[in-house]
């Protein structure tokens, strides 16, 4: 079964609580590796291509060779290129658009039934997010301790702990305040209890196997 490694760094930064700001709902999507893009000249459609990320980010356009456009946003990747054709066209004008494309997805781990990847639809919080995972496993999951990870760059994540106990209690007074997911998050659900969490992580590191589906 494949696998995914994950790092938990551990130090003495205090429990970091849901932030009101995960509820952005939101994002564009961020040009990954193996992304196929169309690239298409207004005034010069001969230059017209298909033009294919590679892992380290970096894109081949013929007229001016490499140009990074991994991480970034589809309107961000136009801008990066077109500011690199401007030294060999005379006011281009392009566009660019994702022909092929790594579906959205989220992953869940730890201490539910089915722990894995799953296509991210709409918005789904981290609440439905365990749902479809088959839910808690009962009697050893730490409810009120699911650690999500948000992805910032290629190596770092921040962390958040969510209380999900409290926001699946009808009894809460902020019952509608939930946190929605990002493509790329991961939501762990440890077994024991999780005295201290470092507000920022190394993507790959110490921590432990997450099974994939």
């Amino acid at each position: 079964m494949r696998k995914l490694l994950i790092f938990t760094l551990l130090c003495t930064s205090p429990l970091l609580a849901a932030d009101p700001s995960l509820a952005t709902r939101d994002h564009p999507y961020r040009i990954q590796p193996s992304d196929r893009l169309q690239l298409r000249y207004r005034y010069t459609p001969e230059y017209n291509q298909s033009v294919e990320v590679q892992p380290d980010g970096m894109a081949s356009i013929n007229l001016v060779g490499s140009v990074k456009i991994g991480g970034l946003s589809v309107e961000q990747a136009q801008s990066a290129i077109l500011a690199t054709l401007q030294a060999r066209l005379k006011e281009p004008e392009i566009t660019l658009s994702l022909e092929e494309f790594v579906r959205p997805a989220y992953v869940v781990g730890g201490e539910v039934t089915n722990p894995g990847r799953y296509e991210l639809h709409g918005q789904t919080t981290a609440v439905e997010a365990i749902a479809v995972a088959g839910g808690f496993k009962n009697g050893i999951a730490k409810h009120s301790q699911v650690i999500l990870y948000r992805r910032l760059d290629s190596d770092t994540a921040e962390t958040h702990l969510l209380n999900i106990k409290k926001l699946t209690d009808p009894n809460h007074p902020h019952l509608e305040e939930s946190v929605y997911l990002q493509p790329g998050d991961l939501l762990l659900v440890p077994q024991n209890r999780v005295s201290k969490i470092a507000p920022y992580v190394h993507w790959v590191s110490i921590g432990g196997y997450i099974p994939l589906r």
